[in-house]
């Protein structure tokens, strides 16, 4: 088994976990608040990778970080690397493809909330943010950790996106799930058992958490 590859892996799901919860949390809390109308065009862009399959996002992602594109081109004038086959490209790959995973969840869980708190928190003088923090999240957080938990899980068994963004370098890009593609493009199905394995038996615990998290719910 790569060890290599399963430290990378946890590296990529953990970063891509703390980031989509910063970006997703104020995301889905306002996606659930907000009276504007056209909110389901966001929520729809939001759920694209859900329906698009992994390579063709990982083709966008790879055109938009190659060298020649500007947020490619910048990146290497910052750090004189290329962001393409490299593990913050396939971190900018996970963090699109992972982004439902992480929103849909949050965005039930904040829906989920008596509205009459939320309003009660703003007619005594708290602001938006304050109400957020001291009252929509803690209420929230059943769901909340559900969707971290799905967005880890998801990002553990990540292939299509990360092979196209980031190839196979090992100790760079090559993550379980593309160890086992090579496994078995090799013969070797005993090591690419041993890592299936691993990865069913990782995805049933992580997703009987998931489902035990969301059948909390919050006393009307």
């Amino acid at each position: 088994m790569d060890l290599t590859a399963i430290w990378l892996t946890l590296q990529l799901a953990t970063a891509t976990t703390v980031i989509l919860a910063a970006v997703g949390l104020p995301l889905a809390y306002w996606l659930a608040m907000t009276p504007w109308r056209g909110k389901f065009f966001v929520e729809a862009i939001v759920a694209l990778p859900l329906v698009l399959p992994p390579t063709v996002v990982g083709f966008y992602v790879l055109i938009a970080t190659g060298p020649y594109s500007p947020v490619g081109s910048a990146y290497e004038a910052a750090t004189g690397q290329r962001l393409a086959f490299s593990f913050p490209g396939i971190l900018v790959g996970s963090l699109l493809c992972n982004l439902p995973f992480t929103v849909r969840p949050f965005l039930a869980a904040f829906q989920s909330l008596n509205r009459r708190l939320v309003e009660a928190a703003w007619c005594l003088g708290e602001s938006g943010w304050r109400t957020f923090w001291r009252v929509a999240l803690p209420l929230s957080w059943p769901g909340i950790l559900g969707g971290l938990v799905l967005t880890f899980a998801h990002t553990v068994g990540e292939f299509g996106v990360v092979l196209m963004v980031g190839g196979n370098i090992p100790g760079v890009t090559r993550t379980l799930s593309i160890a086992i593609y090579d496994d078995v493009e090799a013969l070797d199905y005993a090591s690419a058992g041993r890592t299936s394995l691993l990865l069913l038996v990782f995805a049933i615990g992580m997703l009987s958490l998931a489902q035990k998290l969301g059948q909390r719910r919050m006393p009307a």
